[in-house]
C-alpha cells in the first residue's frame, strides 16, 4: 500500500522508531522525538545500502517519490545514489566555500595586519556594498571578466573612480589569492583597468623653490599656537606624513641618539620608520618639550590633551597665514623632494626618507640602516638651506651626497 498525505500526517511517535512503506525501497521512519525521515533501501553487489531522501514535512510526499525514481535511474545506470548525494552535498559545500564573498573574507583577514585600520575599513567596505550583492554568492571559478567588467561599471558609472580603483586592485588581489591557492584557474580582473575609467590624478598642492622665502617668514610671523607653528616646521623639514607628526609621543624622541623613531602601527605601509634629527629639528623639539613634555603625545589635541593634535591643524596654520590651496602638509614632501634630487642626493636617502616602500623588502630593511648617516647628512643640509632661504642669504648650490 501506498501511503497518503493523510496518513503521514496522523503518524504519532512511539517509544521505539518504525517505519511506514510507500513502496520500491522507499520508506518514512518515524522517531521517537516526532522526526519524519524519508529514507530508500537499495543494493548494490548484494550489499544493503541506504540513502536519505530529508525530513517530512520540508520534503513532502511527492517530492520523496520524485527523489525515489531519481535514484533508480541512477542504479539502473550502474551507480550508487548515497555516492551520488554525497558527492552532491560536497560540491555544494566547495561552492560556498569557494564563493568570492568567502575568499574575499579570507583574504583581507590575511591583509589587514599591514594595513591602517581605516584602510581595511574603507576596502571591506567597498567590496561589501557594491562586490558581494553581485557576485558575492558565485563560485570564483566560474565568475568571467565580461561579468566582473559589468559589476565595476556600476561604480564607474557613479562616478566614484577613486573607489573604483582601489575595489578593482583588491578584486584582483583576491582572485590571485584564489589562483595561488588552488580555487580558482583564472583571474578575470587581470586585463580590465585598460577598459575602465581611471581617476585623476591628484596632485597636492605644495611650494616651490621660489615660494619657500615668503611661506617661511609668513610661518614665523604666526601670532597662533607655538607648538602648531612648530609642528608645521617640523613638517616641512623632516619629509613625515602629516599622521606620523601628529601622532608622535615623547617616548618616540631620542634626543641623545639624535633620532625620531615612529613605530610600524602608525606608518603607512605599517614598517618603522627612523628619521635622523637636524639640529634645527632638535631645537624645535626641545621648545615644544618645554611645553607639551610632561604628556604623552608630543602634540597633544588643544581639547584633549589625551589625544593627538586634529588632522586639521597644520593645514589650519597653512591657510591663516594664506596660502590656503598654494600649500599643504603632505605638499611638503613633494617640495623636499624636488629640492633634494635638484641638489643630486642619493635618489634611495631620499625615498628611504620619504617612507616609500622598497619593493624588495629585504633590500628596504638592509637599506634602512645603510642610508641612516646619508639621510643625516641629507636632512642637515636641507635645514640649512631652509634656513638661508628665510633669511634671504645667498645660497651656494653644490654637487651633494652622490655616494652610494
Amino acid at each position: 500500500m501506498k501511503l497518503t498525505a493523510t496518513e503521514i500526517k496522523a503518524a504519532k511517535p512511539k517509544e521505539k522508531a518504525y517505519k511506514l512503506a510507500d513502496g520500491g525501497g522507499m520508506y518514512l521512519e518515524i522517531f521517537p522525538n516526532g522526526t519524519k525521515s524519508w529514507r530508500l533501501k537499495y543494493r548494490i553487489g548484494g550489499k544493503e545500502k541506504r540513502v536519505v531522501f530529508g525530513v517530512y514535512p520540508a520534503v513532502t510526499l511527492a517530492d520523496a517519490r520524485g527523489r525515489r525514481e531519481e535514484a533508480k535511474k541512477i542504479l539502473a545506470a550502474g551507480g550508487d545514489p548515497g555516492q551520488e548525494k554525497q558527492a552532491d552535498k560536497q560540491a555544494r559545500v566547495l561552492s560556498v566555500q569557494n564563493s568570492f564573498e568567502a575568499i574575499a573574507i579570507e583574504w583581507h583577514e590575511h591583509k589587514k595586519g599591514n594595513w591602517s585600520e581605516g584602510y581595511a575599513s574603507d576596502i571591506l567596505e567597498y567590496l561589501t556594498k557594491d562586490i558581494f550583492p553581485f557576485i558575492g554568492k558565485r563560485s570564483v571559478n566560474d565568475i568571467k571578466p565580461a561579468e566582473m567588467l559589468a559589476v565595476l561599471r556600476k561604480m564607474e558609472q557613479r562616478g566614484v573612480l577613486d573607489k573604483l580603483k582601489k575595489t578593482r586592485q583588491a578584486c584582483r588581489q583576491i582572485f590571485t589569492h584564489a589562483v595561488i591557492t588552488g580555487r580558482a584557474e583564472n583571474n578575470p580582473v587581470t586585463d580590465l583597468a585598460g577598459a575602465l575609467k581611471a581617476p585623476k590624478q591628484k596632485h597636492f598642492p605644495h611650494l616651490n623653490v621660489e615660494q619657500v622665502p615668503a611661506f617661511l617668514n609668513d610661518l614665523n610671523g604666526y601670532s597662533g599656537s607655538l607648538v602648531t607653528r612648530h609642528a608645521t616646521r617640523l613638517l616641512m623639514l623632516t619629509g613625515l606624513r602629516t599622521i606620523e607628526l601628529r601622532a608622535s609621543e615623547w617616548s618616540d624622541i631620542d634626543f641623545d641618539k639624535g633620532i625620531w623613531q615612529i613605530p610600524a602601527e602608525r606608518m603607512k605601509m605599517r614598517r618603522p620608520h627612523v628619521v635622523p634629527l637636524s639640529s634645527q629639528v632638535k631645537f624645535l623639539l626641545e621648545e615644544i618639550h618645554q611645553l607639551t613634555g610632561r604628556g604623552k603625545f608630543v602634540f597633544p589635541g588643544r581639547n584633549d590633551a589625551g589625544k593627538p593634535m586634529s588632522e586639521a591643524s597644520i593645514n589650519q596654520v597653512i591657510k591663516r597665514i594664506g596660502y590656503d590651496g598654494k600649500a599643504t602638509g603632505h605638499g611638503f614632501r613633494h617640495t623636499m623632494s624636488t629640492i633634494l634630487h635638484e641638489q643630486g642626493y642619493n635618489t634611495a636617502w631620499i625615498e628611504t626618507q620619504l617612507a616609500h616602500v622598497d619593493k624588495n623588502s629585504i633590500r628596504g630593511t638592509y637599506n634602512h640602516a645603510q642610508y641612516l648617516d646619508g639621510r643625516r647628512e641629507m636632512l642637515q643640509w636641507y635645514a640649512d638651506y631652509m634656513d638661508a632661504l628665510a633669511n634671504g642669504d645667498n645660497v651656494v648650490h653644490g654637487a651633494f651626497g652622490k655616494r652610494a
